[in-house]
């Protein structure tokens, strides 16, 4: 019988500890959304500068878009199709598709389960706050469920997120800045589309943000607590993503 070598073994332990890592980035998450859930307590408080900027901002947009037949056609086609939450998810799919290609299998594994809790976290919290959508006159828009959070603000705040973090090695710094504007163009954006259009409330969009941030920055964490225990490099991951080694100079087969 074959002894496994001292390096796969290792990788199977780490791998192991991923998975517990994967659980422990939920306990990471909840203490990260302290600020959605100070958020949340200044909006069941009432609390009138948030209140007066949430109303304020609701009518403003509502006001301008009713009067603007064009600018109403623009925001609908962005936020129920370029920056949809199904949109959002299919890019990320066929980023999973095209790391298990690379046979990238962990990365992989990391992406889908980040997506994947953010529909689950937002659904949860959606249904546990019970937030009323802002009931104007003359809606030009209209969304099913609850208000607090903007799925669509998650969403978008976790998949460009981790499309950022898969796909750094692999673009020239150029096309890297380009992919940071274009994803904080995406994420700011799709923000203004929600209230604008009358479905949400400027802390529904914030409060999103938050949440979808915060998930990302915990399995995130503990990705990288895998990469550590098997010994590989741990970079910025802003700047050189989750796995280096997809830059086209690095192997072909990145977790051996």
């Amino acid at each position: 019988m074959r002894r496994s070598s001292p390096r796969t073994a290792r990788l199977r332990t780490a791998d192991l500890h991923l998975g517990e890592r994967l659980l422990a980035a939920v306990a990471a998450f909840a203490v990260a959304a302290v600020p959605t859930a100070l958020l949340l307590v200044l909006i069941e408080a009432n609390w009138p500068p948030l209140h007066r900027l949430d109303a304020g901002a609701a009518h403003r947009l509502h006001t301008t878009v009713r009067d603007h037949p064009a600018a109403l056609s623009v925001l609908r086609t962005l936020s129920n199709g370029v920056w949809d939450p199904l949109t959002m998810r299919l890019l990320v799919a066929a980023a999973v598709a095209w790391l298990l290609w690379r046979r990238a299998w962990r990365l992989a594994v990391w992406a889908a389960a980040t997506v994947t809790a953010s529909g689950l976290i937002g659904w949860a919290v959606k249904a546990a706050v019970a937030r009323a959508r802002p009931a104007l006159p003359d809606p030009v828009a209209h969304a099913p469920g609850f208000s607090f959070p903007s799925g669509h603000a998650m969403t978008a705040a976790t998949c460009c997120t981790v499309l950022l973090l898969v796909f750094s090695p692999v673009l020239r710094p150029p096309w890297r800045r380009a992919a940071r504007g274009l994803a904080v163009l995406s994420v700011l954006g799709v923000g203004f589309t929600r209230v604008a259009l009358g479905v949400h409330w400027a802390s529904d969009v914030l409060g999103g943000w938050l949440l979808g941030l915060a998930l990302v920055a915990a399995t995130a964490w503990a990705f990288e607590g895998w990469r550590r225990e098997t010994g590989r490099p741990v970079p910025p991951p802003l700047a050189e993503g989750l796995e280096p080694e997809l830059a086209p100079h690095g192997p072909a087969r990145p977790e051996g």
